[in-house]
């Protein structure tokens, strides 16, 4: 299985991005813009993009140093795939560790992902250190 793997850091406390990536308003205002999401584990977030849905199982919640889904529905490559922000303190600056895992294969849609959550790591950034990211 084959997984997608970023780090980035971001001049930002832990709190505010576990906010941003546990809130609906965090989420859709870096990933999609159309998003449903509450901080619970066991809920589905739903990021409507232009031409299909994405809705994922929150599984594991801990404040302040990880977010993992699973990806429940959808286009087929994503299906049973998890997705993992792992986060630590830096002092002023906080790691995230970003997997996208259990990929069947390296597929075209693979490196258009791989590509697509670079792009979405640096909106993440922006929001977390300046309030405006570029969601989808």
């Amino acid at each position: 299985m084959e997984k997608i793997r970023i780090n980035v850091t971001i001049k930002a406390n832990l709190e505010t991005i576990y906010k941003a990536l546990s809130t609906e308003e965090g989420l859709s205002g870096w990933w999609a813009k159309q998003t449903t999401a509450k901080p619970e584990v066991g809920l589905l977030h739903t990021f409507t993009f232009r031409n299909f849905v994405n809705k994922m199982k929150v599984v594991e919640l801990i404040p302040n140093k990880k977010v993992f889904w699973e990806c429940v529905e959808s286009i087929d490559e994503w299906a049973s795939t998890f997705i993992s922000f792992e986060f630590e303190d830096k002092g002023e600056k906080t790691l995230i560790r970003f997997t996208h895992s259990s990929w069947k294969g390296m597929t075209d849609m693979f490196a258009v992902c791989t590509y697509d959550w670079a792009k979405f790591m640096t909106s993440l950034k922006s929001f977390c250190e300046t309030g405006t990211g570029n969601p989808a």
